[in-house]
């Protein structure tokens, strides 16, 4: 998979910084959209003229949480295939029903690592 454009959903400043360093190390030429819940993540999202390649998404945000957002976004028309899921949450539930939504491809949990960087691009 080629990846040009990517966002990164999470509410919290350090692992918006942690997501952006790691990707930009793994390929500095990768364009990163930040947004700070999925409320914000689906107003960006609709002013694009094209998706990202990959959204990172977490689950525990204010407003719009990342099941919220998933649920918006799975039924809106050209959604991006290509959402990870990357997270504190290692609960069984919490996987499991994001792994239900067609466009959740890999549950991670925080922080991002080389490898899981390795893995997407590869999919």
């Amino acid at each position: 998979m080629s990846v040009k454009l990517v966002m990164i959903i999470d509410d919290s400043e350090m692992d918006h910084f942690l997501a952006k360093y790691m990707i930009e190390e793994y390929d500095p030429s990768i364009e990163i959209i930040q947004a700070y819940d999925g409320q914000e993540a689906l107003e960006i999202l609709k002013g694009l003229s094209s998706q990202p390649d990959v959204i990172f998404l977490d689950i525990n945000m204010p407003r719009m949480n990342g099941h919220a957002f998933l649920e918006m976004y799975s039924n809106w028309e050209g959604h991006s295939e290509s959402v990870i899921m990357l997270t504190s949450s290692n609960q069984a539930q919490d996987k499991e029903k994001s792994l239900a939504y067609q466009c959740v491809k890999k549950y991670y949990v925080k922080p991002i690592t080389r490898s899981h960087l390795e893995s997407i691009v590869n999919m």
